[in-house]
């Protein structure tokens, strides 16, 4: 078991998936369990998680893979079969996937019957080192991303790093750059640990036996650094705006390309913009946007916005973002590698349109 300051136990390790039915009857014991997974995780993965319960009272549920899956349509597609196959409260909801499978997968474990246990199994990099960490579950709109959600901590989390040995590498780097920022936004040190594996992961598979364990001690190092974050601000009034780096500008342009553009390289070139922006405002040192630039190109990601996206596009679509307050878009912004600033404890800045449009065209 990982200790980290979250009030549910996370479970790490090579192999620790073959332990997933005893972890469920610990934490979650139940009369039927419903693991839902994608159909592309679903024979790789899933099938082996649901294997280890009772064939009798378990079902997996798949979906289509994709964050244009990751809807209010999906949700109740999903909630109408758990009824149709009588599912009560006494059933938990085990989710095996990425980060589209545990936000969608922890949404309906938040409503259905009000509430029913819930545990995470994510198989990508992003998901472990993010998304299955914090207790946010939701789904997009065509108004933006994750506008509709609930805060709900699953029973347990369960992190196997073998389970990235099938991804292809473009998924792997995809992870990498939630593990930047975390370097970023808390530990310099981290962040240059994470640098020192980026060659690995842009030029040859990372996620190869010989690398899990190093990558184990990665993740595990981002694990901390978001959990520390999420603990001391569990529903973002402060802190935990710091987590929202590179995502204002992310979740924009992924709008307004219509989730067709991963969610890691966006937030590699959001990061990078918002970088800037932070230089132009006076809070960052120049240069801090180049040092980032340079981290997410050696990790083989964008360091800048696709060039077919247009400066007005994404300024509208950061107005329909959770962090917009009275017509001004908030951002989570960096004073140096491992500091934010922090905007008389809100960590979060109010910027105006014109500015960010003079950061952006400056890249």
């Amino acid at each position: 078991m990982i200790t980290l300051p979250l009030p549910y136990p996370v479970y790490g390790g090579a192999g620790v998936r073959h332990a997933i039915g005893s972890i469920a009857q610990q934490v979650a014991a139940s009369h039927r369990v419903a693991v839902i997974s994608d159909t592309t995780v679903a024979p790789l993965h899933a099938e082996q998680v649901a294997a280890q319960f009772p064939a009798a009272t378990t079902r997996l549920f798949t979906i289509p893979p994709g964050e244009q899956q990751k809807t209010r349509a999906q949700w109740g597609e999903l909630t109408d079969a758990l009824l149709a196959w009588g599912a009560g409260r006494d059933t938990t909801i085990v989710a095996v996937g990425g980060g589209v499978i545990g936000d969608l997968a922890g949404f309906v474990a938040a409503t259905y019957m009000r509430g029913v246990p819930l545990i995470q199994v994510p198989t990508t990099l992003l998901a472990m080192v993010d998304a299955s960490i914090g207790g946010k579950t939701a789904v997009d709109t065509p108004f933006g991303k994750n506008l509709v959600g609930a805060w709900y901590h699953p029973a347990a989390v369960v992190i196997d790093p073998e389970l990235l040995i099938t991804l292809p590498d473009a998924v792997v780097r995809h992870g990498f750059a939630e593990m930047i920022k975390h370097g970023v936004i808390a530990d310099a040190t981290y962040f240059q640990g994470v640098l020192d594996f980026a060659d690995t992961v842009r030029g040859a598979r990372a996620a190869v036996p010989e690398s899990v364990h190093q990558l184990h001690t990665l993740i595990t190092g981002s694990m901390r650094i978001k959990a520390a974050v999420v603990a001391e601000d569990q529903h973002e009034g402060g802190r935990r705006h710091i987590l929202n780096f590179g995502h204002t500008i992310a979740h924009a342009v992924e709008q307004v390309l219509h989730y067709t553009l991963p969610h890691g390289e966006a937030v590699a070139a959001g990061m990078v913009a918002e970088a800037r922006l932070a230089e132009r405002l006076t809070l960052a040192p120049v240069g801090l946007a180049a040092t980032i630039a340079d981290a997410v190109e050696r990790a083989g990601l964008p360091s800048r916005i696709p060039p077919s996206v247009s400066l007005d596009a994404i300024l509208a679509a950061t107005h329909g973002d959770k962090k917009s307050r009275q017509g001004t878009v908030r951002y989570a912004l960096p004073q140096g590698l491992g500091a934010m600033h922090e905007a008389d404890g809100r960590y979060a800045v109010g910027v105006t349109d014109a500015v960010v449009r003079q950061a952006l065209a400056s890249l």
